[in-house]
């Protein structure tokens, strides 16, 4: 087995700490895969992969212990163990297996990529690296590059993943890792749904996602997870777009760049472009609760971005369909309801943009009734696919116009939501129904609601002045109905 110290790797604190108080521990222990790899590339690090000869629900317990953290057997059956170590720049995870093989080279010969195939001992010098498949020179090459012949074959998933760590890095693919993964593509439907859903999400969540699902379609593996694309592919595109799906990935590009405009990540740079410049202007009143409403994650740690990249993906299909592939991904109902209030909510504000006349408080009161909180994606992906549909050369009064009804229904939402879009109740229904000998049924409902949209426009402020427009409408109950 080769081993290399020739560079310096950077390691956080945390794992200096760790090296420190198992020192006395006879157990081996090394890192293993993407902490290595990280600590050559100087990036943070968020999970920490660990092998042992030992047990590694044994293992993950002493750091728990060591590092004040929280343990629990991860997989008891594999004796996998899990620990959960808060610090001030978040949550870092550690979990320890006990080798693959019958020892660490063929732990890490049986992994999928050579830059997640070095190891470093935790007792022994940080800087020694070991590495029997030649990771550190495709580190140093920039190459995704397979461990063995046999390493996708075992794995399908592993051919998702190589994807998405090839845009991460900015690195290319080897001619035949290149190979491999095309002709394991159809193979990832044998993947179990919930593996095949984090490692698509986590692709998703990629900055460069629209590069990644490029890749991933020419290499056959889209179709085996989202076969709706295929219809997009039928569909017209838009300026020098070829086709629907073209579109759609060049709306991915432009929803990536607007939520990076929105974020903390932000910088002069980003929004130095005419088309962001205004959306910055427009938006930086609500920049705070969209950054929060952005950055929600869901079951597992999906990322709301991930989501808002499928619904793109999802354009061409009706409810039903979108349905049935949240349930084939296996997606949380909230992320399932949410889907489907895209799909239902597009039609509906696109002709509200489309509008020439300004939006006054009863059409935002009405937006915001249909589409509740998924007006504000709704409103986000249809910037984005305006940008994508106008290309090099947007007409600059439709974009302003755009931004403008978009900051004036987000202006609603956040910053008069107690008047246009959740009007306190002057009276409730029982109230209404005892005042006017009412039974309980539809007519309650539709009075109320004509109540609430009164208190909208001004016109009822009282519950005396909600009575009377009630006792008007069922002296005309064509109005009611």
């Amino acid at each position: 087995m080769s081993t290399s110290n020739n560079r310096v790797l950077v390691w956080d604190d945390l794992i200096l700490d760790l090296q420190e108080r198992l020192s006395a521990i006879d157990t081996p222990i090394y890192m293993v895969g993407g902490v290595v790899r990280d600590a050559f590339l100087r990036r943070p690090i968020a999970d920490v992969d660990m092998a042992t000869a030992g047990s590694g629900i044994a293992v993950a317990r002493k750091i728990a212990n060591a590092l004040s953290g929280a343990f629990y057997p991860l997989d008891p059956e594999r004796d996998v163990g899990r620990a959960l170590v808060d610090t001030p720049n978040g949550r870092i995870i550690f979990d320890v297996a006990s080798f693959r093989g019958a020892d660490l080279e063929a732990d890490l010969r049986d992994r999928d990529f050579t830059i997640n195939a070095m190891a470093v001992d935790l007792r022994g010098d940080l800087n020694d690296v070991i590495d029997p498949c030649g990771g550190e020179g495709d580190l140093l090459a920039k190459v995704i590059r397979r461990c063995n012949p046999l390493s996708l074959t075992h794995d399908p998933i592993r051919a998702l993943r190589g994807v998405r760590q090839s845009i991460k890095f900015g690195f290319r693919i080897d001619s035949e890792t290149l190979a491999d993964m095309r002709q394991t593509a159809p193979r990832l439907v044998e993947t179990s749904a919930e593996r095949l859903r984090d490692e698509f999400f986590n692709l998703l969540n990629n900055a460069k996602a629209h590069s990644a699902l490029r890749i991933a379609d020419s290499l056959g593996m889209l179709t085996a997870i989202v076969p709706e694309v295929s219809l997009l592919k039928t569909q017209p595109g838009a300026a020098a777009l070829p086709d629907g799906f073209s579109l759609a990935l060049n709306t991915i590009e432009h929803l990536t760049r607007i939520l990076t405009t929105i974020s903390s990540r932000r910088t002069e740079e980003t929004a130095a472009q005419f088309t962001l410049g205004v959306l910055v202007m427009a938006f930086d009143r609500f920049r705070k609760p969209l950054q929060g409403h952005i950055e929600r994650v869901y079951a597992d740690d999906r990322a709301h971005q991930a989501l808002l990249i499928l619904a793109l993906l999802l354009d061409s299909a009706d409810v039903e369909t979108v349905e049935a592939r949240a349930a084939a991904l296996r997606l949380s109902n909230p992320e399932r309801e949410r889907l489907t209030a895209l799909v239902r909510g597009r039609a509906h504000f696109a002709a509200l943009a489309n509008s020439e006349t300004e939006l006054d408080p009863l059409t935002i009161y009405r937006f915001w009734r249909e589409a509740g909180e998924a007006g504000i994606d709704i409103t986000l992906l249809d910037l984005a696919r305006t940008l994508a549909r106008g290309g090099v050369s947007i007409d600059q009064d439709r974009w302003l116009r755009r931004v403008d009804h978009a900051g004036t229904l987000l202006y609603g939402y956040f910053q008069r939501r107690a008047e246009w879009v959740e009007p306190l109740a002057v009276i409730n229904g029982r109230e209404l129904m005892a005042a006017l000998h009412l039974k309980p049924g539809r007519m309650v409902g539709q009075l109320l609601e004509a109540i609430r949209e009164a208190q909208v426009t001004g016109s009822v402020t009282s519950a005396a002045d909600a009575l009377e427009l009630a006792r008007h409408l069922l002296d005309a109950p064509h109005q009611a109905e």
